[in-house]
């Protein structure tokens, strides 16, 4: 018996919550399922409403119910999950004005720079309004499609799960994306003397950007794994217990008593052929060291409920369209926040194109 509305929307949020490598993704009293028995119902009662051509057109608006509300829900919750740590991250009303309240000690408020910007398409960034210690973060609509195609519909190639799974991977990437460009824009405002480069890691180096950060308060260090690895005491002292770390996660989660949080991160949509795999959406070439306590750095503000409507193209294939309001933006109270940056990581400057494969095509702006 296929579920009802409620309980297949359900379901689908708890599979893009759920963590496809854990050994129990959802349990429920006495019962534990993995994410792979989760994710087959999903695709098994997806099919039970658009498995075929003419059920789609039955059903279409409780797939884009389905849609809607999972984004809503969970892509929030997903950001806030993977960036949390050091970006404020909060829903608004459709309409509301996306006003955060800015905290700050009394020493960062004396001695502090203070801006606020937004990262803007091709390196351009503008200044928004700073009103005391409250800021505004104006949002966007963001849009993206999963491209159906019709001959491959009737095939039974195309199945609604990929299509979810595309929409809401692709707007998680697009906030992603901007909030990489808030990090970049973030290493111009940090001053020279916050700020340490070189084409390997140095443990002076990043000693005295520790001790400028401390004296605003404990410095966690956030980076993504590439950097993290890198972070080797000197061979003469390290331990036994540090080398087993190292073997068995990559990378040492904590360095001279400061955490160290992994940035997550991904490679830019390339041509399936010659490119994939190549330019990384974070540069892994930065740690970013900021004090615990301060203000966060990056706001991220999602404005109103998701949207979804349907567009048939000349050749009988469909789009399935959405978009989503949200902003980011980087907001700098805090002198204590440093950068250190191992160029022996950067990436090689690279433009990749997406070309896209037939059948079931993301395309996200």
């Amino acid at each position: 018996m296929a579920l009802e509305k409620k309980q297949l929307i359900t379901l689908a949020k708890t599979v893009a919550k759920a963590n496809p490598s854990a050994a129990v993704a959802y349990s429920f009293g006495d019962s534990k399922y993995s994410y792979k028995e989760l994710d087959e119902t999903l695709r098994k009662e997806l099919r039970e409403i658009a498995g075929t051509y003419a059920l789609y057109r039955e059903n279409k608006n409780i797939l884009f119910e389905l849609v809607e509300q999972v984004i809503n829900e969970v892509l929030p919750a997903r950001v806030i999950e993977q960036y949390g740590s050091f970006a404020d991250i909060r829903t608004f009303a459709q309409g509301e004005k996306a006003v955060f309240s800015v905290k700050a000690s009394q020493a960062s408020k004396q001695r502090a720079k203070k801006f606020v910007t937004k990262v803007g398409l091709a390196g351009v960034y503008e200044v928004f309004k700073l009103d005391g210690y409250t800021v505004e973060v104006p949002t966007e609509a963001w849009g993206g499609a999963a491209q159906i195609g019709f001959e491959e519909y009737l095939d039974g190639r195309i199945d609604m799960a990929d299509v979810v799974e595309i929409i809401n991977e692709g707007l998680n990437d697009c906030v992603y994306r901007e909030i990489a460009k808030a990090l970049k824009a973030m290493i111009n405002e940090v001053p020279g003397t916050n700020k340490r480069s070189g084409n390997s890691f140095v443990q002076s180096n990043m000693d005295q950007l520790l001790q400028i950060a401390d004296s605003y308060g404990k410095a966690t260090i956030y980076c993504t794994f590439e950097f993290a690895a890198t972070m080797v005491p000197d061979n003469n002292w390290i331990s036994n217990e540090q080398k087993n770390t190292m073997w068995n996660t990559g990378y040492l989660a904590n360095y001279k008593g400061h955490n160290v949080v992994i940035l997550p991160n991904s490679f830019e949509i390339g041509d399936y052929e010659t490119a994939a795999n190549t330019e990384k959406v974070i540069d892994p070439s930065y740690a970013y060291i900021i004090p615990t306590g301060a203000d966060k750095p990056i706001k991220v503000a999602f404005e109103g409920d998701a949207q979804v409507r349907e567009w048939e193209n000349k050749d009988w294939s469909r789009e399935i369209q959405t978009y989503k309001k949200f902003g980011v933006g980087l907001v700098g109270l805090n002198a204590g926040i440093c950068v250190y940056q191992n160029t022996s990581l950067s990436p090689a400057s690279k433009t990749l194109v997406l070309n896209a494969a037939p059948g079931l095509s993301p395309v996200f702006n």
